[in-house]
């Protein structure tokens, strides 16, 4: 068997991935995607699910874009049900810049409600790359029972995911969020309403607004 150049390089690369530099895995994750090599894609997602480096894990997803679909798909579904955190939320990542709409059956209710808020934000975003053409309202109202979850960056994700999905789909599920008896779901619901209407009015004065609305005891769909 002849060994090329290119396997001496790509082997080479797989073992920097390992290196404690980080700028070395880096180079390496790069050297592997500008030379795409189906035999190393279980590493690169291997890697992933515990490459502590934020801009390391881009450059493994970016190395991952550039192999086929049909070699990828099947190692990134099989990590969304990881016990590891971090492999769920980086193989749900990749699988929104690979953007193949076969992966769809993978975005789950069990992951788009996950427990780790970073898992569940990976699982919004990809959830509204991937969701077919005529079920974009039976994911509205999935993501609208997260409503009022986490901190503002976790409610601002879950609010732009609302938004991206358009308003005749997202437009029911809000309005029925709006009248839960927990505030902070209709707090939330209110904010994303807001940042519907206006995208530019930011967050932060949605949210604001949305809080005075409820303390007065509105829904916010008076006189609608």
């Amino acid at each position: 068997m002849t060994i090329t150049r290119q396997d001496t390089d790509g082997h080479r690369a797989l073992q920097e991935l390992e290196d404690d530099r980080s700028s070395v895995r880096l180079r390496a994750a790069l050297a592997i995607g500008t030379a795409p090599d189906p035999r190393f894609v279980d590493r690169l997602v291997e890697r992933c699910a515990i490459e502590p480096d934020f801009f390391v894990r881009d450059m493994l997803t970016w190395a991952l874009t550039r192999h086929p679909v049909a070699v990828t798909l099947p190692g990134l579904v099989r990590e969304v049900r990881s016990g590891r955190a971090q492999a769920r939320s980086q193989a749900l990542h990749t699988l929104s810049k690979i953007g193949d709409r076969r992966a769809w059956p993978a975005i789950t209710r069990t992951l788009l409600s996950d427990a780790d808020d970073e898992v569940a934000r990976s699982a919004w975003r990809t959830a509204v790359v991937l969701v077919p053409e005529g079920e974009e309202a039976g994911l509205a109202e999935v993501l609208a029972t997260q409503l009022g979850r986490g901190e503002r960056e976790t409610q601002l994700s879950l609010s732009r995911a609302l938004v991206a999905l358009g308003e005749a789909s997202v437009a029911p599920a809000l309005r029925a969020a709006t009248t839960v008896p927990d505030p902070r779901v209709r707090v939330h619901a209110l904010a994303t309403q807001r940042l519907r209407r206006d995208p530019d009015a930011g967050f932060e004065y949605a949210i604001e607004e949305a809080k005075r609305v409820v303390a007065l005891g509105g829904s916010g769909q008076e006189g609608r």
